[in-house]
């Protein structure tokens, strides 16, 4: 009689966090499977860039960290100091991804070409044997004592002893990032904190932007404003659509107003010596946003382990979490480091059990 012998880690996700993931499991021998909704793996990720794939920025942990505010600054510091943006570039170079840094510090494939990122992380998994499925969208996940976890698909099931989730967060869902991450992890204890669009343009309508439609401001500055008061100010390029604004400056101050949860605020944007602002803009549908602000609340994972509090041997990577940066290759860096942490704390409880 065959005893069922439960896979050692099974990754749900196969984006970003998860393909990272994989990649660092298999690099340690760990025996992993992803499971991955779609028919192609990193679908998120072909887009990131407008395709070009910005991979991280060329600055040190700390000043990452320092950008990225909190909660994040406290909750990503174990993780972007064990994987700092240096370690994330050195990595896709050892894995035949050449690389080329911006004026800004941003760092792109040398081809700009989000393919190459994908196919270095899916040939890393081909070389270290580490199993992808495709088409195997996860339906539940329950709890089954000291074995582990049961994971079911449509299809078929799967004994685990350790889950790592990362499904990502909700927007482009046609990507596959649905949310279901975040119900399997309410599921099994946890809390969820409410979906808000991070990096995100804001409909606008407005003289100015209908005069300017279609041109693009390499160097502008963005405000937001309460009373008079200025919560945020950033610069970086400015896209003038027929909806309203977009861009870097633009997305960035998005995403102040999506974590301090303010609504009756305006944003006042400069090009040159013109200034001009509106009162209360509405965002773009959270579909759209580039981030997702909200999931799983970093209160119930361990920072030092990507653990759950909540649910022991269950893990999380990625924007599953409540977790955001600016634009510029803060969020792959974060999805990475914190696979990456994962991982790390993962092979480590399985070396001394």
């Amino acid at each position: 009689m065959h005893t069922l012998t439960p896979v050692p880690l099974l990754i749900i996700g196969g984006g970003a966090a998860g393909l990272f993931a994989g990649c660092c499991a298999g690099e340690r021998g760990l025996g992993t499977l992803i499971l991955e909704r779609k028919n192609k793996p990193g679908r998120k990720l072909l887009m990131c860039g407008n395709g070009r794939c910005n991979l991280t920025k060329d600055i040190s942990s700390t000043q990452m960290l320092r950008d990225m505010g909190e909660p994040m600054t406290t909750f990503l510091s174990t993780a972007l100091n064990a994987l700092p943006p240096a370690a994330v570039q050195s990595w896709f170079e050892r894995h035949q991804v050449p690389l080329k840094k911006m004026d800004d510090r941003r760092v792109f494939p040398r081809s700009e070409l989000s393919a190459d990122v994908v196919h270095a992380l899916t040939d890393a998994l081909r070389d270290t044997r580490t199993a992808l499925c495709l088409n195997a969208p996860v339906t539940r996940i329950q709890r089954t004592g000291p074995a582990g976890f049961m994971v079911d698909t449509d299809h078929f099931s799967i004994l685990a002893s350790r889950v790592l989730i990362a499904t990502g967060g909700v927007s482009y869902p046609k990507t596959g990032s649905v949310g279901d991450g975040q119900k399997f992890a309410k599921a099994l204890g946890h809390s969820l904190k409410p979906y808000r669009p991070g990096l995100i343009g804001f409909a606008i309508k407005h003289p100015w932007i209908d005069a300017h439609a279609g041109i693009t401001f390499e160097k502008a500055t963005c405000r937001i404003l309460r009373m008079r008061q200025k919560l945020y100010e950033g610069q970086g390029q400015l896209d003038c659509e027929t909806w309203g604004l977009g861009g870097a400056a633009v997305y960035n101050a998005s995403r102040c107003v999506a974590r301090l949860k303010q609504n009756d605020i305006d944003l006042e944007w400069q090009v040159g010596k013109e200034t001009v602002r509106a009162h209360s803009p509405e965002t773009r549908p959270l579909k759209e946003a580039i981030v997702t602000v909200g999931g799983v609340p970093l209160s119930e994972v361990d920072p030092a382990t990507m653990q759950s509090r909540k649910c022991p041997g269950l893990y999380f990577a990625g924007e599953v979490m409540d977790i955001d940066g600016p634009t510029g290759g803060y969020n792959l860096t974060a999805a990475f480091a914190t696979a990456s942490l994962a991982v790390t704390a993962i092979a480590r409880e399985t070396a001394v059990n």
